[in-house]
């Protein structure tokens, strides 16, 4: 059985037992466990909630939130109105986040790299409105702990997609005494392990490669940005 096909019996149990049960739910349709998490009915479900939690953290979901949920995580048209009904259901409330954040974080327990490719699609989704709310940082600052992520790695991430960070070098992981070799090494190093072909090969869902094309845009911008005050 296909993860779209678990997404639409668990969409279906859900419509039968009500939103009270949905963390119970997922659950329970998570059990079936793969070798690849990212594939999981449990992954899936928990990025599912996680945005529509986090797009009612600041008490509003707005519409270019749900549109940009909708451009990182496609379903078929055939799936499409499961993954809206449990979208809706989850958008209820922030309540029972936590929940969701552990489980992924379980799911994919040292793998960093995944860990932070859902963080960051969850950047993406609060900032598609063009401001991150007080109580969305909040949120997102929670579940980068929750993920195992230091405060100033969150910062580091959050850096790409909040345009009101303006210290470039905060974008590029760097201190502002670093020597003109170490900004260059580190913006190599950032555009390899950042470019969308290396994401797709560590098995990270396709739906992600536009937020790495987001991140490569952040990094060569305060890259250029550092470049020209620098004069190199």
């Amino acid at each position: 059985m296909t993860v779209w096909q678990k997404i639409s019996d668990f969409a279906g149990a859900v419509g039968e037992a009500g939103g009270g049960l949905l963390g119970d739910l997922a659950h329970l349709f998570g059990l079936d466990r793969g070798s690849e998490p990212q594939n999981d009915v449990a992954f899936t479900i928990g990025v599912i909630a996680l945005s529509a939690k986090m797009a009612k953290a600041d008490g509003v979901v707005a519409p270019l939130e749900v549109a940009a949920f909708k451009q990182i995580f496609r379903a078929s048209p055939a799936e499409a109105a499961n993954v809206e009904r449990i979208f809706n259901l989850a958008k209820q409330d922030v309540e029972g986040y936590e929940a969701y954040a552990n489980q992924i974080a379980s799911l994919l327990k040292g793998n960093r790299k995944l860990l932070q490719d859902v963080l960051e699609g969850l950047l993406h989704v609060a900032t598609a409105d063009g401001v991150l709310h007080p109580k969305e940082d909040r949120y997102l600052a929670d579940i980068a702990s929750r993920f195992a992520f230091s405060p100033s790695e969150y910062r580091f991430f959050r850096a790409r997609f909040v345009k009101d960070n303006g210290n470039p070098y905060d974008a590029l992981r760097l201190d502002p005494a670093a020597t003109n070799d170490e900004i260059r090494a580190q913006y190599r190093t950032l555009v390899r392990d950042n470019h969308p072909d290396r994401l797709m090969g560590r098995g990270v869902p396709a739906e992600f490669v536009e937020i790495a094309t987001r991140k490569l845009a952040a990094i060569n911008a305060a890259y250029d940005t550092i470049a020209k005050e620098r004069g190199f």
